[in-house]
């Protein structure tokens, strides 16, 4: 019988279920025992993805060793839990000498006064060691010693000052292990047994939005593309407070003791997420500040009430009454009037009014409809300097106040914005998932409150009444001084102003598809063809899809769809080819996070039109960017393949760099055959010959690819890596990584977003470069180039592209793909001249420090821009003339290189 003890801790709890079923079991057997226990009971809806998490982190891949264990067996059916003892099997840190972690007493007085002068001796060092106490719950990390006199603070990084005192730049160690090890460097092996040789993911990201907070700072980029970076941070960290902020917030409610691979608790990461989001918060408002400033000087005025002249204060009333005023419902709150429900990211404006002849106050709300425009543009005074003048809502309606609430009059005035918990959970027994997900979506817009933002003037007893009435705490209100809802700023980038954003650029057509005149299948037949957004035009993309759709000898087409645009032509090509007759398979993936309303739309257009559309898997995403379209040629079937490291979404097709892959390789077709045969018939993939997909191979490949450069190494052979991709989070390939850099092999990463790798770690990652491209365009493409004993760049190195980034989700929670590339032209392209380019950007790079921080390469006008290059050089799927251009360019890229 499992223990009714409510305090066992989670590992202790999941040993004995496991204990209780036999040992082994599947996870549906693991839930139903637990839900029966009183600790199972207190559990978030969260609560499986709690327990699979938590089973990950104590599997027999970590290093808690010690006793019972908890084990996955992946080769009996879906995957088997179960837990043995592993009391004789010896721990990681035997491996070191541990004689000499034995000689100290803790006990022993001396220690104590070690520690005591060593305080007093090294600045900042006591607070410091007061934040290592915290973070390593007053344990060494090496011997787990938890006497608290005896525990120092230890920099992984040199000491440079104080800014060196950050959580993420030590480790707790017991005083002799501490004075074992300089101050100015620390051993290798304590920091590869140290959670702290990651970066925390959440933090990690928070740094990336910082980055794109501070394209809204440079005067480098036009005015309102500045603007519109701005709102996009703003969105950015919208949606993190709305998945990853509710999930650590479900943690802490559900008692859950998972701890980050960096080391730190739910509530530690919480804590410091926080603290990070106040900052943030307050600079945006500050950069919003000054980009005002400079939008009136440059005639974009955004006046406020004071600033409105009496010609459109009535331009405005008419204006109310005939565009805002009948979609606004003002309640005022009293017991036949109960607080209105707001939806998910809703503002709405509350009043505190007095009225009657005893000036009675009375507090009324607005919800401001999500479809109403947050600017309006008032017209042209016929004043040549009177430029663009533009009012935001809220202003709006306050002009307007006494029709809405006449005989009143106004005491005070606030807006609200809140963000709700909007991540969905996947119910095994959900027996129809459309259904499910189409409840699902609905009930996102009703979702746990998890931030309200609150004008920072805001009256003390309005605020009261608003903490009461969302049943919220003060600490999950955010006190904004100034503009709430800077998302909505990307209103102001869509005015004709093309003088204040970036240049436009001719979108390049690939020329070899021209040379065939326009037959998509005779140019992919003549030679294997990449092309490369958004230089190059991905109507290429949809109009090979219209030719399947058109061409007579076309049986079927074959395509996942993860996301697309509200009025996507992939989809319509779809439709016309199913409604031609032709067989048509369109996976689509319900859970692609907020554009799930979107594919549940296209999903019954898809079957209205007669398209076979099936989901995927309940517990796995479908993140391939694939098609695969056969056709009869002389009386034999013959496929062609597009492969995308970006979605089939023609609108951010402009603004996303990403790769499209076009062959009619034999083996890869037959390989994406069976990746679709695994998609709608559970079939798993059966001797691949080129293709590697997850959850099976992906991250086993990529360790055994990685290993081969160390083995190159070892032989005294070039080895390196260079990988392009949007985020690098998972341990066992960032350890493999550091692995690697240790037997010299040279390592460059170009990761946009999230990396928890720390690089130029002496004697653990010296080897490992880490850039970050943030610009004109979203770095998307994912490219992995394995040197295989040649210098890169070589054309005999391996190189991939895919659509999977590395981390645990890709490998192990989603249906990917690794395309190898063969052919010499593309394997060219996309490594000598994309990867080198990125490579030597400067324009738009930062470099990733050892601490986690940033610092961005210094450049001027004349500076290398990879973005700017690939706007101006065709690449190597054009033909003649352009072609002869893209080679000269590539020498000039790789003489860049060589400096």
């Amino acid at each position: 019988m499992v223990s009714s003890d409510k305090n066992l801790s989670w590992k202790d709890l999941l040993i004995e279920v496991l204990n209780e079923l036999g040992g082994e079991a599947h996870l549906e057997a693991i839930y139903r025992q637990i839900e029966n226990n009183p600790k199972g009971k207190v559990l978030s809806k969260r609560y499986k993805s709690t327990i699979r998490a938590i089973m990950e982190r104590h599997s027999s891949d970590s290093q808690n060793f010690e006793g019972e264990d908890i084990f996955y067996n992946k080769n009996k059916g879906k995957g088997i839990w179960g837990v043995r003892d592993r009391s004789g099997v010896r721990h990681t840190m035997q491996q070191m000498d541990m004689e000499t972690y034995s000689e100290f007493d803790p006990s022993h007085a001396e220690g104590k006064k070690y520690v005591s002068t060593a305080l007093v001796v090294r600045e900042g060092q006591a607070g410091f060691r007061k934040k290592m106490l915290h973070r390593f719950s007053s344990q060494c990390c090496i011997t787990q010693c938890a006497v608290k006199d005896v525990l120092q603070a230890s920099h992984i990084a040199p000491y440079k000052g104080k800014l060196s005192n950050n959580p993420t730049n030590g480790l707790l160690l017991r005083a002799d292990m501490h004075n074992k090890i300089s101050h100015k460097t620390t051993d290798k092996n304590t920091i590869s047994l140290s959670p702290t040789r990651f970066i925390n993911r959440e933090l990690s990201w928070l740094a990336f939005n910082e980055r794109v907070l501070e394209q809204a700072a440079s005067k480098q980029n036009p005015l309102l593309e500045r603007v519109n970076f701005l709102s996009i941070s703003s969105t950015n960290l919208d949606e993190f407070t709305m998945v990853r902020v509710a999930g650590l917030m479900d943690h802490i409610r559900a008692d859950s003791d998972l701890i980050s691979d960096d080391g730190l608790t739910p509530a530690a990461q919480l804590a410091s997420i926080n603290e990070r989001l106040h900052s943030i918060t307050n600079l945006q408002q500050k950069i919003w500040d000054s980009l005002h400033a400079e939008l009136l000087v440059d005639g974009i005025h955004i006046i406020e009430q004071s600033d409105v002249t009496p010609a459109e204060v009535k331009w405005l009333k008419q204006y109310f009454l005939e565009n805002i005023f009948p979609v606004l419902t003002p309640i005022a709150i009293d017991p036949a009037h109960p607080f209105p429900f707001l939806p998910n990211l809703g503002i709405a404006q509350l009043f505190l009014l007095a009225g009657g002849k005893k000036k009675k106050e009375q507090i009324a709300i607005i919800p401001f409809p999500q479809k109403l425009p947050r600017f309006t543009t008032l017209p042209a005074s016929g004043k040549k300097k009177s430029g663009t003048r533009l009012i935001r809502l809220e202003d709006i309606i306050e002009l307007n106040r006494n029709i809405l609430f006449p005989h009143t009059e106004q005491v005070a005035s606030t807006l609200v914005r809140i963000i709700r918990d909007s991540d969905l959970d996947i119910e095994d027994e959900a027996d129809d998932l459309i259904r499910y997900f189409e409840r699902a979506v609905k009930r996102r817009k009703r979702g746990r409150i998890i931030r309200i933002k609150i004008a920072s003037e805001t009256p003390v007893n309005l605020t009261q009444f608003i903490l009461s009435q969302f049943q919220v705490e003060s600490a999950d209100t955010v006190s904004t001084q100034g503009m709430i809802g800077l998302g909505s700023l990307s209103e102001i980038y869509e005015l004709n102003r093309p003088d204040l954003k970036f240049p436009q650029f001719t979108v390049r057509f690939p020329e070899r598809i021209s040379d065939f005149g326009g037959d998509y299948f005779a140019a992919i037949e003549a030679k294997d063809m990449v092309v490369h957004h958004p230089f190059e035009t991905f109507d290429v993309v949809v109009q090979f899809l219209r030719q399947a759709a058109r061409d007579k000898d076309v049986i079927s087409i074959k395509q996942t769809l993860y996301r697309t645009s509200q009025d996507s032509p992939i989809v319509q090509a779809l439709i016309e080819a199913a409604e031609a007759g032709k067989s048509v398979t369109a996976v689509v993936e319900l859970k692609a996070r907020f554009d799930e309303e979107a594919n549940l739309k296209w999903a019954r257009d898809l079957e209205r039109a007669g398209a076979q559309v099936v989901y995927g898997f309940v517990h796995l995403k479908t993140h391939c960017k694939i098609s695969l379209v056969t056709r009869r040629v002389e009386g034999k079937l013959r496929s062609y393949v597009h492969f995308g490291t970006g979605n089939y979404h023609p609108t951010t097709a402009k603004l996303y760099t990403d790769l499209s892959f076009f062959t009619c390789d034999i083996p890869v077709c037959h390989d994406v055959a069976q990746l679709f045969n695994f998609l709608t018939g559970y079939a798993p993939p059966q001797s691949l010959k080129k293709l590697i997909i997850a959850p099976k191979d992906m991250r086993a490949d990529l360790l055994k690819l990685i290993d081969k450069e160390i083995a190159f190494a070892k032989a005294g052979k070039p080895a390196a890596i260079w990988a392009k991709m949007n985020a690098l989070v998972d341990p066992a390939i960032i350890d493999a990584l550091y692995n690697a850099s240790q037997h010299n092999v040279k390592i460059e990463m170009i990761v946009r977003g999230i990396c928890c790798l720390r690089p130029g770690v002496k004697g653990l990652s010296e080897n490992i470069q880490v850039r970050s491209m943030i610009g004109r365009f979203l770095e998307h493409a994912r490219i992995f180039c394995f040197a295989h004993g040649h210098p890169l760049p070589s054309p005999d190195a391996k190189v991939y592209i895919s659509s999977a980034d590395w981390m645990p989700r890709n490998f192990d929670w989603r249906v990917e793909a690794l395309m190898p590339i063969e052919n010499p032209t593309v394997h060219s392209q996309i490594m000598g001249q994309i990867l080198v380019a990125n490579i030597k950007d400067e324009k738009n790079s930062w470099l990733l420090q050892e601490d986690g921080s940033y610092n961005r390469i210094a450049s001027t006008e004349k500076s290398f821009s990879a973005h700017e290059y690939f706007m101006h050089n065709p690449s190597l799927s054009g033909r003649g003339k352009a072609l002869t251009k893209a080679k000269t360019a590539i020498k000039d890229l790789y003489r860049l290189r060589e400096k």
